[in-house]
Order: structure tokens, then C-alpha cells, then sequence
């Protein structure tokens, strides 16, 4: 494993955690269906999940081989940018696009934390 400090295993381990839960959940919750669909993205929900798990394992897999951490942390904060964008475009509230923003912000500390070490 490579030794990484405490602020970069814990952002890694959040988010990777939490991906692992939101990937899942995007590819097989019926909520998760209905939101793609209002959003006017049903075609790109799969593919979506399919990233999101992408990003987690990347980040897990990172803690071995650094340059999969910098591009799962950059991919995810990439991805939640969109996801913010998409909330703003289809008029959710700022505190319903908060997380996609939360996350996005969380995955570039993530890669520059990681790449400055």
C-alpha cells in the first residue's frame, strides 16, 4: 500500500465508500430510475453506475497504485460536476444540488491532496 497521510485515506475512503453505494444504488434502485428520467437522462443511467462503481474501485485499487487514485478522484469529480449542472439545468433547488457539489469538491481535494504527496 502506499503511504498516503491521514487527510488523503480518509477523503479516499469517503468517497470511494460512498461510491461504491451510489453506483449500486443507481443501477438497480427504481427511485434512482425515476430520477434519471426527470432529469431527462434514462439512456445515461447505467452508464452512470457503471462509472460511479469505476471511480470507487479506482480510488480502492489507488491505494496500491497512486496514478489509478488520481484519475478515479479527477473521473468522479468530472462526473459530479455534470451532476451538478444537470440539477441547475432542470431547476432543483441549490440545497437539492448540494451534494453532486459536495462530492465534486471532496474528489479535488482528493486529487490534488494525492498528488501533492
Amino acid at each position: 500500500m502506499n503511504s498516503i497521510g491521514p487527510l488523503a485515506l480518509t477523503l479516499l475512503l469517503f468517497s470511494a465508500i460512498s461510491f461504491l453505494f451510489f453506483g449500486v444504488t443507481c443501477l438497480y434502485s427504481p427511485y434512482m430510475m425515476l430520477e434519471f428520467k426527470r432529469y431527462g437522462l434514462s439512456k445515461y443511467r447505467k452508464l452512470t453506475g457503471i462509472l460511479q462503481l469505476a471511480g470507487a474501485l479506482a480510488l480502492l485499487i489507488g491505494l496500491w497504485f497512486l496514478p489509478l487514485a488520481l484519475l478515479g478522484s479527477m473521473g468522479l469529480s468530472m462526473l459530479m460536476v455534470l451532476g451538478f449542472i444537470t440539477r441547475i439545468r432542470i431547476k432543483d433547488s441549490f440545497l437539492k444540488s448540494t451534494p453532486s457539489l459536495f462530492y465534486a469538491l471532496v474528489n479535488l481535494a482528493l486529487f490534488f491532496v494525492l498528488f501533492n504527496e
